[in-house]
């Protein structure tokens, strides 16, 4: 299938409420012509260093810059972590991401996590790691010890950038996952919508992540959290926009995964139209800093929509 031009994106976006079945259709029929079997592939993440980070997200709990009053805390012990992945993996998660706070990991960290990668090399739920913005030599260390896949989200689009984080760049983000994919890493990348972006620029974001060729792309809407500069949405994006944006995203990089993280519930009774939008993926379980769906519930979820749990 070829991806759909700037223009072609910005149609989606602005197609009328009372087109949305037709949309959704059209993307449904499209996977289908891909050959996708309809499956829905699971992730879980662990917040396994929490708090006290430098960068200055707008929308991040885990920011120094913020109020918020979620918990610190330094790196979690090895046994914690592998617990978590075990549960995971018996709750039919493929991926298993250790997710910590702050810029990059210090070495200490990055040797424990490397280790810790080593002693389940090969073994599902298939490693995961969302750690910051590394060198190639850290990805290749990673990659060496057995990692599977690389998280670095974009969080938005290049021109939108400046005005959700001041810190560092989203070049150093693009660079990240460049040399992600360099060191023979898999990469899912994305990032939030709602945060104030307009809608050219949303869709540029989608066709930044086509030019990178990420393996998964991470959709996000916005839970705005207390503390946060992002306290309040800054625009109210309905169920229908919410799903016009991932059948965009879904179109613009046919040849990615698409999964849905957080925010998932402001779709409400549309939520189950996800799939036919084109998500492939959900991440299960908690998030980084609030609750996130039960297993059973997304088991559940997948029932409702005539998909299953892909092995």
């Amino acid at each position: 299938m070829q991806a759909v031009s700037p223009a072609g994106a910005m149609e989606i976006l602005l197609t009328p409420q009372d087109r949305i079945q037709s949309l959704l259709a059209l993307s449904e029929g499209i996977r289908a012509a891909r050959g996708s079997s309809g499956e829905i592939s699971l992730c879980s993440i662990i917040n396994a260093k929490s708090g006290d980070c430098t960068e200055d997200c707008s929308f991040c709990a885990q920011s120094s810059f913020s109020s918020s009053p979620h918990k610190s805390y330094p790196m979690m012990d090895v046994c914690r972590i592998l617990s978590a992945r075990e549960k995971a993996f018996e709750h039919g998660a493929g991926h298993f991401s250790i997710v910590t706070s702050g810029r990059s990991p210090t070495e200490e960290d990055l040797t424990c996590i490397c280790e810790m990668i080593s002693s389940g090399k090969g073994e599902k739920p298939f490693w995961c790691a969302s750690l910051g913005i590394l060198t190639l030599r850290q990805l290749r260390l990673l990659k060496n010890a057995g990692l599977r896949r690389y998280h670095h989200n974009l969080e938005t689009g290049r021109t939108y950038f400046p005005e959700v984080c001041t810190t560092h760049t989203w070049q150093e983000r693009a660079d990240t996952v460049r040399m992600a994919k360099a060191a023979g890493l898999e990469v899912c990348s994305g990032g939030i919508i709602g945060l104030g972006e307009s809608l050219p620029q949303r869709v540029n974001m989608a066709f930044e992540l086509r030019e990178l060729q990420v393996d998964s792309i991470a959709l996000n809407f916005l839970i705005p959290l207390e503390g946060t500069k992002f306290t309040t949405r800054k625009e109210n994006i309905s169920p229908v926009d919410m799903l016009k944006t991932v059948i965009m995203f879904g179109m613009v990089c046919p040849d990615s995964e698409l999964r849905i993280c957080a925010g998932r519930g402001m779709l409400a009774e549309y939520e189950k139209e996800i799939f036919r939008a084109g998500v492939t993926g959900i991440m299960t379980g908690d998030l980084l800093t609030i609750s996130g769906s039960g297993f059973q519930e997304d088991i559940e979820l997948l029932a409702a929509a005539g998909r299953v749990r892909a092995e």
